[in-house]
């Protein structure tokens, strides 16, 4: 077959990013343009900012990513973006983008779910082994997934609330660490122990997931040690909380090991890049003798590459967007 190479596009939050990909898992070049520094002074992503920022930066991510390959856009088969879940301005500066070089270089679009790519992320370098379970953790999503073919997808179980990250970062904030959350809660957990003890959310037999009341549990109690004068350990209190809320993930993925009895599981989403939890999920895969893929640490957070993998099945199949595409702010995989 002759190769297919994916310019993929991916603006959902905050990184203004492009790729071409070759036949879905490899990739030729990869440009990632964060906003992070910008977003840290507000201690969050602030939406206006980021939809402007990716109309000020994506010609030249564009420009920059055909200089890494060498290549022109009329060399690429085919235009992929990401039109849906994220901030809904940020997702019409990159839907707009690749309408107009799909129109433009008369190359068909093709649209892709935001996690869907980071299920396909896996992907690069590699092959997915199917069946297998996708547990895909971000700021804004944590979902089990069945999966038994490209783009067969069984949703298992989800949050009931907040995402594992979005808990990250708000406990972050809580006991005093900049923005993002989640990496330097891990940092800072490394030096204490497990020394509070924290609720485990939704303790019962379904594939759910629920952080609302554990974030809870640790701006409560960070409050209630103010009000009594009492200073908090920081670093006991993001390992307490850290270990909490992965154990939750590792037993919900346990049950669903043995259930289910399938032998490959991927991780997918922002979350993914967590050394901490990376660790227990493969002590997990090891005591069910079950393969584990894990993504380099540069295709978990948001990226296009990803897109372009998740893209290249879409290609084979000929399932391609019209030029009326629009941006949505809210879906799932399923």
């Amino acid at each position: 077959m002759k190769d297919v190479n994916i310019l993929s596009i991916e603006t959902s939050c905050d990184e203004t990013s492009i790729a071409i990909v070759k036949n879905g898992c490899e990739v030729v070049a990869l440009t990632i343009l964060t906003q992070m520094d910008t977003h840290a002074n507000f201690g969050g992503v602030v939406p206006e900012i980021a939809s402007r920022m990716h109309t000020e930066n994506i010609t030249m991510v564009l420009e920059e990513t055909l200089r890494k390959a060498n290549m022109k856009v009329e060399d690429c088969d085919a235009i992929a973006v990401t039109y849906t879940p994220g901030l809904l301005g940020s997702l019409l500066v990159g839907i707009e983008f690749a309408k107009v070089l799909s129109y433009v270089y008369k190359k068909p679009l093709i649209k892709v779910n935001h996690l869907v790519g980071h299920i396909y992320a896996n992907k690069i370098d590699n092959k997915l082994k199917f069946p297998c379970l996708a547990l895909v953790i971000s700021g804004g999503h944590t979902e089990l997934i069945k999966m038994t073919g490209d783009y067969e997808f069984e949703l298992l179980g989800e949050t009931q609330d907040d995402a594992i990250g979005e808990a990250f970062d708000k406990v972050a904030r809580v006991i005093g660490l900049p923005y993002p959350g989640g990496p330097n809660i891990e940092k800072l957990a490394k030096e204490g122990k497990r020394s509070y003890n924290l609720p485990h959310p939704v303790n019962d037999e379904t594939y759910n997931f629920s952080y609302s009341g554990l974030k809870s549990s640790v701006i409560n109690l960070v409050n209630n040690e103010k009000q009594r004068g009492h200073e908090i350990n920081k670093a006991d209190l993001a390992c307490s909380f850290q270990t909490t809320a992965v154990e939750e993930l590792t037993r919900k993925l346990e049950l669903a090991l043995k259930n289910t009895g399938i032998k490959n599981v991927i991780i997918a989403g922002g979350v993914s890049a967590n050394k901490y939890l990376r660790g227990e999920i493969a002590k997990l895969c090891e005591k069910y003798d079950a393969t584990l893929n894990l993504p380099e640490f540069i295709y978990c957070t948001d990226n296009a590459a990803m897109i372009g993998a998740a893209a290249y099945p879409l290609y084979l199949k000929g399932e391609f967007a019209d030029l009326d595409l629009n941006a949505e702010s809210t879906s799932s995989i399923c």
